[in-house]
């Protein structure tokens, strides 16, 4: 990005999008990130703010946030389409997505292909602490960080409530639960598997290493298993580059990432890792992390991210009026 982009990006920290108010859209639920508005008519409206998440906490907001993830989304589900359907019917504005209604599964699938993280339910850490066996997968000894697997593992997690952290578990652990059935589980971890492999292939194309992710699926009102949330973002995947890999690895650093892995990164510097008061974090920080965001829209799309600087909830009220009327 030149100096003007990052002109944009501050001027946009007076713009960010915290929370809204759409009661005509209908009935509301408000995720860490997104606010989620069911219809009666079976379509939900989601709304992506510009609230940031880590360690499971909303830490505040980072510019133009919500229109990159937007942008990503609709992207990596227009190109994922045939392996898995999902929720998506349209964009109706920079910050929104129409979707079908669907029944949340009560489970994430978290994809991993290498041994990496800084969070306390991260497998690195769990790897350091001398676990062997990480939801129900054996782990081998000698094991480098940030190395890859011997192959991508399934590695579900329970969705917590809010300030609540989530939990690794097993399948058989998740399904003794009662909340998937091992039918609703398998067919989903099969199109979780499916997902990461298309998106190694063309993050690969891009220079790119699609190192792990999250997947969330719910079943729509005809019982069918449908791709919800968000897919392949900075959000919910840690992307690393491929160029520089090899040679950070060989001098002991960090590989080199443009997710939301450099805020996670800042905090545990500052001292903090899920719990506790959240530090204040500096404008620089969140232009940095913005701008890593926009690098990730548009190298995965390989295409310019052209950001809409109106004031927000105005545009967000029209666009979505116009889109019910």
């Amino acid at each position: 990005m030149d100096n003007r982009d990052i002109n944009q990006l501050r001027q946009a920290l007076a713009l960010t999008l915290d929370t809204t108010h759409l009661d005509f859209l209908g009935k509301k639920y408000e995720g860490k990130v997104r606010d989620n508005y069911s219809r009666a008519d079976g379509r939900r409206f989601i709304v992506v703010t510009d609230r940031i998440s880590a360690f499971d906490r909303v830490l505040g907001t980072l510019p133009l946030k919500g229109q990159v993830l937007n942008s990503l989304a609709s992207f990596w589900f227009e190109q994922t389409r045939d392996i898995v359907p999902n929720h998506m019917l349209g964009v109706p504005d920079p910050n929104a997505m129409e979707c079908i209604e669907c029944q949340p599964l009560e489970v994430e699938m978290i994809v991993r292909a290498y041994l990496t993280g800084v969070s306390s339910t991260s497998i690195l850490t769990a790897y350091q602490a001398g676990a062997r066996d990480f939801c129900g997968h054996k782990l081998p000894e000698g094991l480098k960080a940030h190395g890859p697997l011997p192959q991508p593992i399934l590695t579900p997690t329970t969705k917590a409530p809010h300030g609540e952290h989530d939990e690794n578990v097993s399948r058989e652990q998740i399904i003794a639960r009662g909340k998937v059935s091992a039918k609703q589980f398998d067919e989903a971890a099969g199109y979780a598997m499916a997902l990461f492999a298309r998106g190694q292939k063309l993050c690969a194309e891009r220079g790119l290493i699609l190192v792990d992710t999250k997947y969330e699926f719910g079943v729509s009102k005809d019982g069918r298993i449908m791709l919800i949330d968000e897919i392949h973002t900075p959000d919910s995947s840690r992307y690393w580059f491929t160029k520089s890999y090899a040679q950070r690895m060989a001098a002991g650093q960090t590989p080199e990432s443009f997710d939301k892995e450099y805020l996670r990164r800042w905090l545990a510097e500052h001292g903090f890792k899920g719990d506790g008061p959240i530090p204040t974090i500096p404008d620089d920080v969140r232009v940095e992390a913005a701008r890593r965001y926009i690098e990730a829209c548009e190298t995965v799309r390989g295409a310019p991210f052209e950001p809409n600087l109106e004031p927000p909830a105005a545009r967000l009220e029209r666009n979505l009026r116009a889109r019910i009327a």
